[in-house]
């Protein structure tokens, strides 16, 4: 599976207001390993930054000149995403600054979501958590991550730290030993006894079903693990 983690930052608060990227970053996941593929850049606005987005991430208009516009980046960063599926703190904000874009420089563009299957961690976290907190400094403290200086918010410091609150959201058992051989304490391969056929004399093993409450307590667990990995489970 090839995951992408993103996270922008802007001029201010919403497209609908003409407000433009300024920085977007992308790190690329497969089967939940980092690959060291990933893609960052600045951006020119054309335009002025707002004062409470300059507090936000510290750049104004004037640091950003000389940078590519989005144009400039848009056919590499689609390509980059094409078919990932993306990982997005509040999704619905990065998602309509891109779209917002991309429609600028083509209104025919159909927007992000029919090119990527788009998980928003915000909403994972609120179903997760009720009630709480639930911004990226909260995950970082709830899952224990690596605290990183957020002084000043970056797409790609913080793009580095969704991914890391990502995995532990999402964390679990991460492999079973099956097959001839196990690791062993000392690290290496441990010989695992291969079955044997029972005999075919034996006393027949008691079959005991599974009563109502026990089903029911099963489907609890099932709808549980469902909500943890945003997957349905394999087995019913």
């Amino acid at each position: 599976m090839r995951q992408i983690v993103l996270d922008t930052e802007t001029t201010g608060l919403s497209p609908d207001q003409g407000h433009r990227l300024i920085e977007v970053a992308a790190v690329e996941l497969v089967q939940r390993k980092r690959t060291g593929r990933h893609r960052h850049y600045l951006l020119d606005p054309e335009r002025e930054i707002d004062v409470e987005a300059t507090r936000v991430h510290g750049k104004t208009w004037a640091d950003l000149q000389g940078a590519p516009r989005f144009a400039e980046v848009a056919e590499d960063l689609l390509a980059f995403l094409q078919g990932a599926e993306l990982i997005i703190h509040n999704a619905s904000f990065d998602v309509g600054f891109l779209d917002s874009e991309w429609s600028r420089l083509d209104p025919r563009h159909p927007g992000l979501a029919a090119h990527c299957q788009i998980i928003d961690t915000l909403a994972m976290a609120r179903e997760l958590h009720p009630g709480q907190r639930n911004t990226l400094d909260a995950l970082v403290k709830r899952y224990a991550v690596e605290e990183r200086d957020r002084t000043f918010h970056g797409a790609l410091l913080d793009a580095e730290i969704l991914l890391d609150v990502y995995l532990a959201m999402t964390g679990g058992q991460v492999g079973l030993a099956f097959g001839a051989a196990a690791t062993g304490a000392s690290g290496g391969a441990a010989e695992v006894e291969r079955p044997r056929p029972l005999p075919a004399d034996r006393v027949p093993l008691p079959v005991q079903a599974a009563n109502a409450s026990e089903l029911a307590r099963h489907e609890q667990s099932l709808q549980a693990i469902a909500r943890e990995s945003r997957r349905s489970p394999l087995w019913g």
